[in-house]
């Protein structure tokens, strides 16, 4: 009874081990590809739990998400001779699903060491080779990242369909000490120059806005001068125009007397033609000689109305005649 527990629980452990070794999963974002024998099969796993032959066959996932493969300290020789070092490249790639079997057969499990790891090495080397340090560490290395992109994706079209570069990031090279000096000397001299030039734009702005500011001044002030001289000028016009007014007022009533006292002489002289008739006239002139008569006392009664002839053989001259008032 003793044995035959011994030899079932040997049979549990063995059956266990070989189950461990059969049952294995492949984590989201992985593809599994197999190998038996050293040969690639052609069947490939999901995410998930999954089971094999143990012993016989193995298996390995390839990631299909976004991956960031770095690639350190690449030494670059420029065309002046100089060594350079990038200390880290990061490449951000991603590889289809539909094409993990065909670039796992052609450049195995570890596909990105071939198609990544050693064309950045080579693209960088080119790169240098034709370019100065000075192009490569100022002038173009905002260019590098772009440059490198492309010719990785256009080998990567050509050579392994369905793995896609999507950005690559570089960084500053180390370059010799002496020179990174200088460089360093340089910049501090470029900026105190941005300094200078800044300093000088905010002088010149400051002039600007002054002279500006000036302008305006002088534009207000003589926007006012000219407000008050039309005030002026509206008033004499207005004081013209009610002189004007004033005259006009004042002549037309004029007027208006002088044909109300035409009016009244014609009217008056019109009466008069049909009021001053001959018999009417003498008829005045006697009434007239009447209130004016006058009484004479003396040896002898003058003619009274003789005109210049002598009176009681008096001259005109030489008369003197008693009067009384009128009775």
């Amino acid at each position: 009874m003793t044995q035959a527990l011994s030899v079932m629980g040997i049979v549990v452990v063995v059956v266990g081990a070989i189950f461990n070794f059969c049952l294995h999963h492949i984590d989201e974002g992985h593809v599994g590809v197999y190998y038996r024998g050293g040969a690639l099969l052609s069947s490939t796993s999901q995410p998930g739990y999954h089971v094999m032959l143990p012993f016989i066959t193995s298996v390995k996932s390839v990631q299909t998400t976004l991956q960031t493969d770095e690639v350190k300290n690449v030494p670059c020789g420029t065309s002046g001779g100089v060594m350079i070092y990038f200390d880290r490249i990061e490449v951000v790639n991603m590889l289809a699903v539909s094409s993990v079997h065909n670039i796992v057969k052609n450049y195995t499990a570890e596909y990105d060491r071939t198609l990544i790891y050693n064309k950045v090495h080579h693209e960088l080397n080119q790169f240098c080779s034709i370019h100065s340090l000075q192009e490569v560490y100022i002038d173009l290395f905002d260019q590098i990242d772009e440059n490198l992109r492309t010719a990785l994706q256009a080998d990567l079209t050509l050579m392994a369909p369905g793995l896609f570069v999507q950005a690559v990031r570089v960084t500053k090279p180390k370059i010799p000490e002496q020179i990174r000096k200088n460089y360093e000397a340089m910049e501090a001299e470029k900026t105190k120059v941005m300094i200078a030039k800044e300093r000088q734009k905010v002088v010149e702005k400051e002039a600007e806005t002054d002279r500006k500011r000036a302008i305006i001044e002088a534009e207000k002030q003589a926007q006012v001068a000219q407000i008050q001289w039309n005030q002026k000028i509206m008033e004499k016009e207005s004081l013209q125009k009610m002189s004007l007014i004033e005259d006009q007022t004042h002549l037309a009533r004029e007027k208006n007397k002088a044909d109300a006292e035409f009016y009244r002489w014609s009217r008056e002289a019109e009466a008069n033609k049909v009021i001053l008739t001959p018999p009417y006239l003498e008829l005045k002139k006697l009434d007239a000689l009447s209130k004016n008569n006058k009484v004479y006392y003396g040896n002898s009664i003058p003619t009274i109305f003789l005109d210049g002839g002598s009176i009681g053989g008096v001259p005109p001259g030489e008369r003197k005649i008693a009067s009384e008032p009128k009775q």
